[in-house]
């Protein structure tokens, strides 16, 4: 059901990282089975049973996971609690809380999870095409830096997302991502103008100081472990979760 990249033993770790795949959950055809989304016309029952597992595989309560309502904005927003309903008209949620998971659902846009371990900080952006051309992911460490992260100290990971040489866009939208978010333009396997948002943010990342970035290069477009939008149309949503265990000592 799950994936993550693990570098140290769980009880050590401060912060746990998650990506989810599209199976072994109770969602029927189109959504077939891990579907997170309940916005995307699945069944809200087999969306609340999916969610319950998912907390209970991580070891959270269904109520500590923080959803946003995402609408491709570079909003940002900080959250010290358990929230009743999804962030309103975000697309990147920050957190200084233990306990408390901040999702985001994807089906082609970029995850990413962000974490400064020493400082207590972790965050969780979704970064589409627009998302990204506008900033997102840079808003996304500014509020971590003035939340006491440091761009040095912050550990990112990307998820499965759209890769280049499927992400088949038309030229001047290629040219348009580029002038904003430079080295995302590419071409797909087939030669014509593609995105790589991945390979945009990690650019971005860098120049921003933040060094520490990992990405998963998976392909949701051509990986049918992986729910796709391109692909599919009508699809399900699998998930990016970030929390603070608890082991996180502040220094000062």
């Amino acid at each position: 059901m799950t994936s993550a990249r693990e570098r140290t033993p769980v009880q050590d770790r401060p912060v746990r990282m998650v990506f989810t795949t599209r199976a072994g959950g109770a969602s029927a055809s189109p959504y077939d089975s891990f579907n997170l989304g309940d916005h995307v016309g699945d069944d809200p029952e087999a969306v609340a049973a999916n969610r319950r597992r998912l907390a209970a595989t991580v070891g959270l309560a269904p109520e500590d996971f923080v959803w946003m309502e995402q609408l491709h904005t570079n909003n940002v927003t900080f959250v010290d609690g358990p929230q009743k309903r999804p962030v309103a008209a975000t697309d990147a949620v920050v957190t200084t809380t233990p306990g408390l998971a901040l999702c985001v659902l994807v089906a082609d846009c970029t995850p990413v999870l962000l974490a400064d371990h020493g400082a207590g900080v972790v965050a969780a952006a979704h970064a589409g095409r627009i998302g990204a051309r506008n900033g997102i992911v840079a808003r996304t460490v500014e509020a971590m830096v003035s939340r006491g992260a440091s761009p040095g100290t912050i550990t990112a990971l990307l998820g499965p997302a759209a890769a280049g040489s499927s992400y088949e866009v038309p030229l001047e939208m290629a040219r348009d991502v580029e002038k904003h978010l430079p080295g995302s333009m590419t071409r797909t396997a087939q030669g014509s103008p593609g995105l790589d948002v991945r390979a945009g943010i990690v650019r971005q990342l860098f120049e921003l100081g933040v060094t520490h970035v990992d990405a998963d290069p998976r392909d949701t477009i051509t990986d049918g472990d992986f729910f796709s939008y391109r692909r599919d149309g009508t699809t399900g949503r699998q998930a990016g979760v970030i929390w603070l265990t608890g082991t996180t000592r502040k220094e000062g």
